[in-house]
């Protein structure tokens, strides 16, 4: 399994032959200024959106219209990228699971907000946040969204057992450091955390240092933006 940082919130996961775009927020994203978007994209098979937000959601409609992919993500969002912007997608709900090839994705419950606030016009209701547990090789992801800790996060790691975890630790909009790293130890055992949503803006966590020492004997993987490794 290969993941690519896209910056911000936005991964590219290449696992059981799908290449799957999660939040690929790639126009105007700070972090991924200068870099090649062709390369980002390219062969990939799937998007997935957590929620309507422009920093995650902004680039679904242009990726998925240019390589003729699918926009997994929950109904009404799924239903909106459909009929305003014509291109397929995959709606789904919490607790629904969706087959992408021989990968498993089960959506399950955030808390955020969530609206498309990108798009020309009023906002419009997104349908809400959302996590994704994406499952393929004998290897179980738990993406966190744009979340603060909850307790279904113990609900998941007894149903899926994820031993990677790509949570957000920015702050201000999401959970932190501090509380990304108590969700970690106290409701999963993971063997590998990537963290995400931060560094993009000022307002945001701009170091991943207060994770690293609250998770001692967990990987911290501190991913370069458009830099693969493999897990």
């Amino acid at each position: 399994m290969k993941i690519t940082w896209l910056g911000h919130s936005g991964f590219r996961i290449e696992m059981a032959g799908q290449v799957l775009l999660v939040d690929p927020w790639l126009t105007g994203n700070p972090a991924f200024e200068g870099q090649d978007r062709a390369t980002a994209i390219r062969g990939a098979t799937h998007v997935l959106l957590s929620h309507g937000h422009g920093d995650h959601a902004g680039d679904a409609e242009s990726i998925a219209a240019e390589l003729g992919i699918p926009v997994a993500c929950i109904h009404e969002l799924a239903s909106w990228l459909g009929e305003k912007q014509g291109v397929e997608t995959l709606g789904f709900g919490k607790g629904g699971t969706i087959a992408l090839g021989e990968v498993q994705v089960t959506m399950v419950n955030a808390v955020h907000s969530s609206s498309v606030d990108f798009a020309e016009g009023p906002t419009g209701y997104a349908g809400g946040e959302a996590g994704f547990i994406i499952s393929g090789e004998g290897r179980t992801i738990y993406f966190s969204g744009d979340t603060d800790v909850t307790m279904d996060m113990q609900i998941w790691q007894d149903l899926h057992r994820p031993d990677i975890g790509i949570l957000c630790v920015g702050g201000h909009y999401t959970m932190d450091q501090r509380r990304a790293a108590y969700a970690a130890r106290k409701f999963f055992d993971f063997k590998t955390v990537i963290p995400c949503h931060y560094k993009t803006f000022p307002l945001l966590a701009q170091d991943v240092e207060e994770l690293k020492a609250g998770l001692p004997g967990v990987q911290v993987v501190e991913a370069d933006v458009m830099r693969p490794f493999e897990i």
